[in-house]
């Protein structure tokens, strides 16, 4: 049924052709870490889709036709009130995924930024003119690619989501944003304040359910013009089949394992420190997160001791109590996984450090983990944890180093501690990933572009390149009478 905003807002709906609505058939959200039901969470049906699709297409007649100045314009005021409403949209993030509020805090304003950005590049969207002969014009344009049907994952519930809508709405396309059922609330305050910024009917839908009935609808239909997805590579390939037996294109941001060489020539101290805080920021549950260390034999003890120092020092409970570093990981189907990564490195020689086990019997509270010595064959050397679990191995060579870090058919992010010119130089002609950070772990702003090789995924988010995908290049070549 369908009913007012006002008496949606702030609770759980569907949001499509510029209403909210709620069905009989619904998904329970659960705290993390309390193991709580705090909501229950509409889901699309076929009807509901089939409406998702007509508001997008009619919503696409009227946004791609708007000046590019004003999309950018309705965006900005969208973006303030995200950042006028970050503390009630970070308690959100801290109740629905676990991470501290502060870093939800973060999350918002990262979320905002991604929006402001985009909406600086929507008037940057320029065509050429290509040199001709006399009574002759061949012009390039740019023109948005249509409805968009987006998908967004649960370790970001805000800011990924605003990847996706702020690159489709700047580039003059609407969108069906298919948010995690998990983490359904970021995804509703970006709807709620589009709403509020006056944006028109059907250029943004909101929808949630069964992720694989969703799909399939959404994808085969004629309506969709692009498919943007972040997540999995298992998930990813199945969309990307999905999408390629009716020809759409698709933004893929996939997983990673990223690796983090350490030279010897670095400061020990620092890097260890700066490693541990960032692995286990957001529980590790980032697709960038430093995971796999390949630390020179020289310097190894020293970080390894360093690092685990940090870890064990790390502050871990509810994202909503004061000092809190590292909340919950996502469900029980990860505290799982990451027992049985540590079991199965454990058999086979790798050294348990620290942690490995879970914390407590109520919240999915996992230990911050360590693993030392961890043979190429463990599973976890080759399988993206996506959790507080970090591999620190020995190498005794740049050389070394890079081949072990590109021996994963991931290649998304990956790190590097040195201040030699020459290892420098190797790293970023070496290195194989999308993304490569040297002397920092910031892998992803807004003004820079986004994603991975092999893998990884095929696209781009972020900076000048980031809505390359949401548009279609049409060369006009135009004959004149000359008179």
């Amino acid at each position: 049924m369908s009913v007012s905003p006002s008496t949606a807002e702030p609770g759980l709906g569907l949001y499509i052709d510029g209403t909210w609505r709620t069905t009989s058939e619904t998904l329970p959200v659960v705290d993390p870490a309390t193991e709580e039901v705090t909501g229950q969470l509409p889901v699309a049906g076929p009807d509901d889709l089939d409406d998702a699709l007509a508001a997008a297409a009619r919503g696409f007649a009227v946004w791609s036709r708007t000046a590019p100045r004003q999309r950018a314009d309705l965006i900005l005021r969208a973006a303030q009130l995200m950042r006028e409403r970050q503390d009630e949209i970070a308690a959100s993030i801290t109740r629905e995924q676990g991470k501290p509020f502060r870093q939800g805090q973060l999350e918002v304003i990262r979320g905002a930024e991604f929006f402001e950005w985009d909406a600086g590049e929507a008037v940057r969207t320029y065509g050429r003119v290509i040199p001709s002969a006399p009574g002759v014009r061949y012009v390039v344009h740019h023109q948005p690619i249509g409805p968009v049907a987006a998908f967004a994952p649960w370790n970001f519930p805000m800011s990924q989501p605003a990847r996706k809508v702020a690159g489709a709405l700047a580039s003059g396309c609407s969108v069906i944003l298919k948010a995690a059922e998990e983490t359904p609330t970021g995804a509703i305050h970006i709807a709620r304040a589009f709403h509020d910024a006056g944006l028109p009917p059907g250029v943004l839908n909101l929808v949630f359910g069964v992720p694989d009935t969703i799909s399939r609808h959404l994808i085969p239909s004629d309506t969709t013009r692009l498919v943007a997805f972040t997540g999995s590579t298992n998930v990813g390939r199945h969309l990307t089949g999905l999408a390629s037996d009716h020809m759409t294109p698709v933004l893929m941001e996939l997983g990673g394992h990223a690796p983090v060489i350490v030279c010897e020539d670095t400061d020990v101290d620092d890097a260890a420190t700066t490693s541990a805080i960032r692995k286990y920021r957001n529980a590790g549950q980032v697709c960038t997160s430093p995971t796999r260390f390949f630390v020179n034999e020289a310097v190894f003890e020293r970080f390894l001791d360093g690092f685990v120092k940090r870890a064990e020092a790390t502050v871990v409970g509810d994202g909503r109590d004061d000092g809190v570093e590292m909340g919950p990981v996502a469900n029980d189907r990860r505290l799982a996984a990451l027992g049985e990564l540590v079991a199965d490195a454990v058999a086979i020689g790798a050294d348990l450090v620290t942690g490995g086990r879970r914390i407590g019997s109520t919240g999915y509270f996992f230990e911050p983990t360590v693993l030392a010595n961890v043979p190429d064959e463990a599973r976890v050397m080759h399988e993206e944890p996506f959790g507080p679990l970090a591999i620190v191995n020995p190498v005794d060579s740049i050389d070394a180093a890079i081949e072990r870090a590109n021996a994963v058919p991931y290649g998304l992010a990956a790190y590097g501690f040195t201040n030699r010119a020459d290892y420098v130089d190797q790293l970023v002609d070496r290195v194989e990933a999308g993304n490569l950070s040297i002397n920092t772990l910031e892998a992803s702003l807004p003004e820079t572009p986004f994603g991975g090789v092999k893998s990884s995924g095929y696209g781009r988010e972020g900076g000048a390149e980031g809505l390359h995908h949401y548009m279609v290049v049409k060369n006009v070549s135009h004959s004149m009478t000359i008179v």
